[in-house]
């Protein structure tokens, strides 16, 4: 993959009573082989607790939508039912307890990988919750 193909160039998030929507639009397109993800890394403001919350694909379809909590060293993985993606949008509805605990003040990016090596990371991350 070359680094023009599938730059994540710009991330977002809204919330619900219940639900964590996470926008990420691509410049370029998901990659249609290999391993690709997309998703949100957050944590306290003081990073005693983190979050990585992500949606993987494979030759250009979900093949999985996760949360991992660093903290408790668990992940949790969700239905694809809640994953939409377009050639260079991808929308995940995540729940809400995905970031519980983290509080006032957290901090969010977003990152990208493929074929199991970082892409990008610290992407900035428009929050309106």
């Amino acid at each position: 993959m070359s680094t023009h193909d599938a730059f994540l160039k710009q991330a977002s998030i809204t919330a619900t009573e219940a639900t964590l929507v996470a926008r990420f639009e691509i410049d370029g397109s998901i990659p249609g082989s290999g391993a690709y993800v997309v998703g949100l890394m957050a944590a306290s403001p003081d990073y005693s607790s983190q979050r990585r919350l992500g949606v993987e694909f494979m030759n250009g379809e979900a093949i999985a939508f996760f949360a991992f909590n660093h903290d408790q060293g668990t992940e949790e993985n969700y239905d694809l039912k809640d994953v939409a993606h377009t050639s260079n949008t991808i929308t995940a509805n995540f729940p809400l307890s995905a970031i519980n605990g983290l509080g006032e003040g957290h901090v969010m990016t977003a990152f990208s990988e493929a074929d199991g090596r970082e892409f990008q990371s610290g992407v900035p991350v428009t929050e309106s919750l």
